[in-house]
């Protein structure tokens, strides 16, 4: 389900309004589970599947890592965490990619290979709640938070269905709390809630879908001049960040219709005055993400000047594998 569509319109209201008509919060949790479900499996409901096999792993994984003071039995624990959560990843981001490429790759040596390869879809958001979950496990390994044996406030967690397929990438230790407490309607948190899915969405449809076309028109067109190349550069960074960041826009108010709070995710990157500092303002909840758990691991700024270099360059390898292949 998008959130610029018809369905989503109808979707949220009524979720929404039985969900404050709910006097309990583990009922509402369970409202919003399986809305989240539902929103999820309106793409297509195998992808729920999916994503229910990843949770119940690291759910399970991270109660096994609490409840062991063994360093050895605990490293394999979040192994078998690491290993399928970046193995669902790899499989389904990577698999046409090089399928493809070995084709092609055969025909050109004059090998005759069969096309008709088994074809994955990749399913909306599994970047997102993949690594959410693998937060989790890891948060768990460190003993930064104790792990829930209620397992629907842990699955609404996973599933949130605001900030499911496009992030943020919430942590466990800031969104989990919020489902493990009572929630109550206040007037602002509505206001405040509407007016950046508004933002957002007019960020998203006035903007971003706007200058699409023109965009991909340049692009493509072999033909095109400097200028009208410049122009498409100038208008394809507005694209990005409005369809982005409105998309955020919309996940954040929407959290705060029901009461949750999500981590902000874009904070006017385009005034950067260094490269640094961009990534510290563009796509905030995956870069520090990245910096937690890649980087940080590796020894960081800690290390020596050549060391440190090198952590970067797997930082961003490893968030260039994150985000897909495809040849330029």
């Amino acid at each position: 389900m998008n959130f610029a569509s018809l369905a989503f319109l109808v979707f949220l209201p009524t979720v929404w309004a039985i969900y404050w008509l709910l006097p309990r919060r583990s009922w509402q949790n369970v409202l919003l589970l399986s809305a989240s479900y539902f929103f999820y499996g309106w793409w297509d409901y195998r992808f729920c599947v999916l994503m229910l096999a990843s949770s119940l792993i690291d759910y399970a994984v991270a109660l096994r890592i609490a409840g062991c003071e063994l360093p050895g039995v605990r490293r394999r624990w979040l192994t078998v965490s690491v290993v399928s959560n970046l193995g669902l990843l790899g499989v389904f981001k990577y698999y046409n990619f090089f399928i493809e490429n070995f084709t092609l790759l055969a025909e050109s040596l004059g090998w005759q290979i069969n096309a008709g390869t088994l074809r994955i879809i990749l399913p909306v958001g599994i970047s997102f709640y993949t690594f959410q979950t693998l937060s989790y496990t890891i948060d768990a390994y460190r003993r930064q938070l104790t792990p829930t044996r209620n397992l629907i406030d842990y699955l609404t967690f996973v599933s949130f269905f605001p900030q499911l397929v496009a992030g943020p990438i919430e942590r466990a230790v800031n969104l989990l709390p919020q489902f493990q407490k009572a929630r109550r309607v206040h007037v602002e948190y509505l206001s405040v809630g509407l007016s950046r899915i508004l933002w957002g969405l007019f960020k998203k449809i006035a903007i971003a879908d706007t200058v699409a076309g023109t965009v991909n028109a340049a692009f493509a067109d072999p033909a095109a001049d400097g200028a009208r190349l410049a122009l498409a550069a100038v208008l394809f960074a507005f694209q990005i960040y409005c369809d982005f960041s409105g998309y955020s826009d919309v996940a954040i108010g929407t959290a705060q219709l029901f009461g949750v709070k999500l981590m902000r995710n874009f904070a006017y990157p385009y005034f950067a005055q260094s490269p640094r500092e961009f990534w510290q303002r563009w796509h905030i909840s995956l870069s520090t993400w990245f910096r937690d758990y890649v980087y940080i691991p590796l020894g960081g700024n800690r290390v020596g000047a050549v060391r440190r270099k090198a952590n970067l360059v797997v930082t961003f390898l490893v968030s260039g594998l994150w985000h897909g292949a495809a040849w330029p």
